[in-house]
């Protein structure tokens, strides 16, 4: 699943692939707000993300559906 946090007066998001549910990561931000620390996420390759939790805007959940590939879905009847 790709995440993508929206920091404050930053003009880009962040992308993070994870293998984390929404529900553990919304918890893990709820924690770090609470705790006034840093959010941070680590992706599937071990790569970490550290935001300060009071600077994320917004948290966007993306399935990975992948991509289709090749012409279309072409039944084949016999």
């Amino acid at each position: 699943m790709e995440v993508k946090i929206g920091v404050q007066n930053a003009s880009r998001e962040l992308s993070v692939e994870t293998e984390d549910q929404p529900e553990a990561v919304l918890a893990q931000l709820e924690q770090s707000l609470k705790d006034e620390s840093v959010f941070s996420l680590t992706d599937a390759k071990g790569r970490t993300v550290a935001v300060p939790a009071e600077k994320v805007a917004y948290l966007y959940f993306t399935a990975d559906s992948g991509r289709p590939v090749g012409f279309g879905a072409a039944a084949v009847t016999a």
